[in-house]
């Protein structure tokens, strides 16, 4: 079975691109643990667009299903320290696209 890409495409302000990546930092480890999780990134624009690019790889879209219904969906309802009121989104806008891995590669061992 193939693996599966999840990649979030977020519409960021100028202003709150500090916010976003700060955000992202202090969660770090959040999804490594995850049964499934394979690979992130968090893509900085550079030009051209205001839309930062999530990207995850996963084992299966189960197990990334069960990722969105378990520690996704409790990180984003917040229950974290002096849990109050949630902090405004960084992100303007959002949208999942999802991808089936058919090739790869890696570099070849030198020597």
């Amino acid at each position: 079975m193939p693996s599966v890409v999840k990649i979030n495409a977020l519409t960021v302000p100028a202003e709150q691109r500090e916010v976003l990546e700060q955000r992202f930092a202090s969660r770090a480890g959040a999804v490594e643990g995850s049964d499934g999780f394979e690979w992130f990134e968090l893509l900085r624009p550079v030009e051209g667009t205001d839309q930062y690019l999530v990207y995850t790889r996963w084992r299966s879209e189960e197990d990334f299903q069960a990722w969105m219904e378990g520690p996704m969906k409790a990180a984003h309802q917040g229950g974290g320290p002096g849990s109050g009121e949630r902090p405004k989104p960084a992100a303007s806008g959002s949208a999942v696209w999802s991808f089936e891995v058919v090739q790869q590669a890696a570099p070849k061992p030198q020597g």
